[in-house]
C-alpha cells in the first residue's frame, strides 16, 4: 500500500505531498507559529513556509551545519524553520541530529554527544569488516556505495548507524521535517528525466515527476508498479554515503581498498579457521597475493607508471592471457578477468567479497538498486525511469550542491529558503546554478546577482527576493569576511574538502564560525521572516 492511502498500486504518481507529511506539517506549522509570536511576528493568516538548506562539502559541511543549527537554536529562530533538507556531508549531521527523538528540544545535550564521538576513536577494523559481510550477504545488488559506507563514512562519522530513516516516524514531531537528496546517475549523464531524488522517512522518489515509493521499500524489487521481491530497507549509514560519495574517486578507492585487503589478510589464519590447513593455505596465500598484486598494479597504471612487472607475474600465475589494447581498458578488462579466474578455484567469504570489490570498481558501479518504476505503463513517466530494472543513485553534490529542488517542488510551497552554502570554491555557484536550472524549466526563483570582488571575499549575508510565486532566498556562505577577516582563504584551505577526518582540535572552531553566521545576523532573519509574514498574507 502506497503512504498516501489511496492507490492501488504500491508505487504513487502525483505532484502532491503524502498524507503523512501533511500531517507532519500541520503540526510543526503550530510550532512555527507560536516560535513567531515568540520573536513578536504575528501571522493573522498562514504561517510562512521556511526551508533550511544545508549544503554539500564533506565533514566541513557536517561541522558547518551542526554550528549553524546551534546558532538557530541560541537565537530562537530553529522552530521556525519547516524543512531541513540536506546534500552530501550536510546528510551526515542530519543523520546524526535524528537519532535522537525531538532533538531540537534538546540540540545542546545532542551536539555535545556528536562531538564527542568525532572527536573519539574510530571504528573498529572488526566492526567495519561484520558490517561490510552483512551488507554482502543480505541483499541481491552490492556496490561500491556499501564499500565507501564502511570503509569511508564510517572514518568520518565515527560509527555505524543500523537504524533506518523509516524508524524516525512519529519521533521527530518536534523538528523539522527532514529530506535526504541524491540524484539518478543515468538521467544526469544523459541529461533526460528527473535526476533530482529525495528520501524522507515516508517516501523515496523523484521530485519533479512526482514519482514515490514508501521509503522502507526503495531498493525492493518492483515490476510494472507491484513490489516482487523484499530488500532489506537502507540503514542510516548506508544512506549517508548514499548520499556523501562525491569524494570518492578511483586513487582514493583503490588506496583503502588495498589498506582493507592488506589488513583482511593479515588476519586470514583467525578469519578462515580451519579452512586455512595445509592443503589450501598456499593457494589461499597465492590468492592473497595476486589481489594485493592487482590493486597495487591499478594504482600504478591510474598514476601513469609501468605495471609490466605486476602484470607478468599474475598472468603467469593465473594462465590468463595477455591483452594489447589501450591502458585504461586493458586495466579493467585485466581486473574483470583475474577475478573471474579465481573465483573458480576459491569462492569462499572472505575472497568472494574481494572479488566482487575489484569487478565493482573496474566497473565503477555505484549505489545501484532495483527500480521501482521498472516497466510501470503510466504517460507521466520519462520512458527513461521505467525503461530498467536498475536504477545507479549518487552524491547529489555531483549536479548541484545544495538540495533547492526538493523544496521548490510546487506542492510545498515554500515562501523562504535560507542557503547554509559550505561548498569549496566559489560560494554563489549552487544558487547562481539553480537560478539557470529554474529559468530553463520555468521553476519560479529570484533574480541573482552577485558582485564579482564578493565571489572571492564574500560577506555573510544575501538576499534575493522572492517575488509572485518565487521564494525568497537568504544565502550565507561559511567563510566570509565577516566572521573571518581578511583571512577567508586561510580558513578555506584549512578546511578543504579532500582531506582526512578533521583533528579533534579543528572541530570547536569551525562549529563556532558557522553559528556567527546565524547569531551575527539574528536582526535580518527576522526583518526577513517579517517580510514573507506580510508576503504571505497578501498571495494568500
Amino acid at each position: 500500500m502506497c503512504v498516501c492511502g489511496s492507490c492501488s498500486s504500491e508505487v504513487r504518481i502525483a505532484h502532491s505531498l503524502n498524507t503523512q507529511e501533511k500531517e507532519f506539517i500541520a503540526r510543526r506549522e503550530q510550532t512555527v507559529q507560536q516560535s513567531l509570536k515568540n520573536l513578536g511576528i504575528q501571522c493573522p493568516a498562514k504561517v510562512p513556509k521556511i526551508a533550511l538548506l544545508g549544503s554539500g562539502g564533506g565533514e566541513r559541511a557536517m561541522l558547518g551545519l551542526l554550528g549553524s543549527l546551534d546558532g538557530f537554536k541560541e537565537t530562537s529562530l530553529l522552530d521556525c524553520v519547516l524543512y531541513l533538507c540536506g546534500v552530501s556531508g550536510s546528510t551526515w549531521c542530519m543523520a546524526s541530529l535524528y537519532q535522537d527523538s525531538d532533538w531540537s528540544t534538546k540540540l545542546d545535550s545532542v551536539k555535545e554527544k556528536i562531538i564527542h564521538r568525532l572527536k573519539g576513536p574510530a571504528v573498529s577494523w572488526s566492526e567495519t569488516f561484520s558490517k561490510l559481510k552483512k551488507y554482502y550477504y543480505e541483499k541481491d545488488i552490492f556496490s561500491l556505495t556499501d564499500v565507501w559506507a564502511v570503509l569511508i563514512v564510517t572514518s568520518f562519522v565515527k560509527e555505524i548507524d543500523e537504524c533506518t530513516i523509516s524508524e524516525k516516524r512519529g519521533h521527530n514531531d518536534k523538528d523539522p521535517f527532514p529530506i535526504f537528496t541524491v540524484i539518478d546517475k543515468e538521467c544526469k549523464q544523459r541529461q533526460k528525466g528527473d535526476p533530482w531524488v529525495e528520501i524522507t522517512p515516508y517516501e523515496a522518489g523523484y521530485s519533479l515527476t512526482g514519482a514515490f515509493v514508501d521509503v522502507s521499500r526503495f531498493g525492493s524489487q518492483f515490476h510494472e508498479g507491484s513490489k516482487k521481491k523484499d530488500q532489506p530497507e537502507m540503514d542510516m549509514l548506508y544512506l549517508q554515503a548514499l548520499c556523501g560519495s562525491a569524494l570518492a574517486d578511483e586513487q582514493n578507492m583503490w588506496e583503502a581498498i588495498k589498506d582493507f585487503f592488506k589488513n583482511l589478510f593479515h588476519r586470514k589464519e583467525e578469519i578462515l579457521g580451519e579452512m586455512y590447513n595445509e592443503t589450501t593455505s598456499s593457494s589461499i596465500d597465492d590468492a592473497c597475493q595476486i589481489l594485493m598484486d592487482l590493486v597495487e598494479m591499478n594504482l600504478l597504471a591510474l598514476k601513469g607508471l609501468d605495471t609490466s612487472d605486476l602484470d607478468k607475474t599474475i598472468r603467469t600465475k593465473l594462465f590468463v592471457k595477455p591483452d594489447k589494447t589501450e591502458a585504461k581498458l586493458y586495466m579493467k578488462q585485466f581486473t574483470l578477468d583475474v577475478c573471474d579466474n579465481m573465483r573458480v578455484s576459491l569462492s569462499f567469504w572472505p575472497f568472494d567479497v574481494c572479488y566482487t570489490i575489484c569487478k565493482l570498481m573496474a566497473q565503477w558501479i555505484w549505489g545501484r538498486k532495483y527500480n521501482f518504476l521498472d516497466n510501470m505503463k503510466d504517460v507521466r513517466l520519462p520512458s527513461i525511469l521505467v525503461e530498467s530494472e536498475t536504477r545507479d543513485y549518487e552524491d547529489a553534490g555531483l549536479l548541484l550542491n545544495s538540495p533547492y529542488i526538493s523544496v521548490l517542488r510546487q506542492e510545498r510551497d515554500i515562501d523562504l529558503i535560507i542557503s547554509l552554502d559550505f561548498s569549496d570554491g566559489d560560494p554563489f555557484m549552487t544558487v547562481k546554478s539553480i537560478a539557470k536550472i529554474c529559468k530553463n524549466q520555468n521553476i519560479p526563483f529570484p533574480e541573482v546577482i552577485v558582485p564579482s570582488e564578493d565571489i572571492i571575499m564574500p560577506k555573510d549575508f544575501y538576499v534575493f527576493e522572492g517575488y509572485k510565486k518565487a521564494p525568497t532566498v537568504i544565502h550565507i556562505p561559511l567563510f566570509n569576511t565577516v566572521n573571518c577577516g581578511d583571512e577567508v582563504e586561510e580558513w578555506r584551505k584549512k578546511y578543504s574538502t579532500f582531506q582526512l577526518s578533521y583533528r579533534a582540535d579543528m572541530i570547536d572552531p569551525l562549529l563556532k564560525v558557522a553559528g556567527k553566521n546565524i547569531t551575527n545576523n539574528k536582526v535580518k532573519l527576522v526583518e526577513e521572516i517579517r517580510k514573507i509574514v506580510k508576503l504571505t498574507a497578501c498571495k494568500r
